[in-house]
């Protein structure tokens, strides 16, 4: 039973893309980045179902077309949002109708299953599925045939399974909104999309992509520049919601600071907290920028006196901080990554080094 199954449902085809179409479409290079592309290579091109789970904002439907870029499909991909569909219409949205099927069918219409025939079908927020819809899919999934609403005969469809979440389905199953045999059918290979928290050394990466894809949409655009102490701020901000988040906060650069350098206390202020800049000032008034990883000495302090003096506020916090991670790197740098030496050269425990560099997002040296 489970071979037969297995030469049906799982066969495997050549790859017939570039290797580097997954690096264009996931952009990153961390450690949890790389896993993902690297479970993303080996079940594409199979036939295998794919469960993407992950955060909102994460971009799990970037998985989805991975996957299909990736399967050697030659159909379409066909994306469907069960959560953004009324209950009453997703039936049709994605079986199709006949004409007078019901009220106002004036005319036939082909489901989003049918449009998936040789390609790849993503059903985004499965968990949202109506228990009775959940009931169909299992159906067409087991037979591969398809019936329009209001039709007399079935046909068969061949296409990929992807779909997405960002709930808990086996906490679903227990409870009773989810069915147990479709949960099983669609998680055949589960993908885990890593929260931006976890992988903040991919945002100056991210950042390069959007800017690119924002001018490519808008030549005329101004676009902002963020120095180093800036995306410190950003990684060590918690990012509830993640890339789409990112997203939002390039998006006030570009109305806030177009063709400007952007420091720590910009994001901070302005793009975070959402306080207006003030546009008339030409950068004077800023603290130096804290001492980067390749600087060869520490600033005198009465430079903070003097930029103090023309200071009337000052995230004191903030300011330490990007102090700490500056000379967090440049102690790592220095040894070679080796934490337990790092840790020597800033005379702290090799535990205390540890705990900051989770907290401000500094990867190096530690566990993958």
């Amino acid at each position: 039973m489970t071979s037969h199954w297995v030469e049906r449902d799982v066969q495997v085809r050549a790859l017939p893309v570039e290797s580097d179409v997954l690096d264009r479409i996931i952009v990153g290079d961390s450690a949890p980045i790389r896993q993902l592309k690297r479970m993303i290579a080996a079940v594409a091109v199979s036939d295998a179902a794919v469960l993407t789970r992950g955060q909102t904002g994460v971009g799990k439907e970037l998985v989805a077309e991975a996957v299909h870029r990736l399967s050697g499909r030659t159909g379409p991909l066909i994306a469907v949002n069960c959560a953004a569909i009324p209950a009453d219409l997703l039936e049709s949205e994605l079986f199709g109708h006949e004409k007078g099927a019901f009220t106002g069918a004036d005319r036939a219409r082909v489901g989003r299953i049918e449009q998936a025939n040789g390609g790849t079908l993503f059903l985004d927020e499965i968990g949202d599925m109506p228990p009775a819809l959940q009931a169909k899919l299992l159906r067409v999934l087991e037979s591969r045939r398809i019936q329009r609403l209001g039709g007399g005969s079935e046909q068969m469809v061949d296409f990929r399974l992807v779909c997405a979440t960002h709930r808990d389905l086996t906490q679903a199953v227990e409870q009773g909104s989810f069915r147990a045999d479709l949960f099983f059918r669609i998680s055949v290979f589960p993908l885990t999309v890593p929260p931006l928290s976890e992988r903040t050394a991919d945002i100056p990466l991210i950042l390069a992509r959007m800017i690119s894809d924002r001018l490519v949409e808008n030549p005329a655009l101004d676009a902002p520049h963020f120095d180093p102490a800036a995306i410190r701020a950003l990684s060590a901000h918690a990012w509830p919601g993640n890339v789409r988040e990112l997203k939002n906060v390039l998006m006030r650069a570009f109305v806030m600071f177009p063709g400007r350098m952007i420091t720590s206390r910009q994001v901070r202020d302005n793009l975070l907290g959402m306080q207006m800049p003030d546009m008339d000032s030409d950068g004077a008034d800023c603290m130096p920028e804290p001492p980067t990883p390749t600087a060869s000495g520490l600033p005198d302090p009465s430079r903070f006196h003097e930029a103090l003096t023309r200071l009337t506020d000052l995230d004191l916090r903030g300011y330490i901080r990007d102090i700490e991670v500056a000379l967090i790197e440049a102690a790592l740098d220095k040894r070679q990554g080796n934490v337990a030496q790092a840790a020597e050269a800033l005379r702290l425990r090799r535990t205390t080094l540890i705990e900051k560099m989770k907290k401000f997002g500094i990867r190096r040296g530690l566990p993958v």
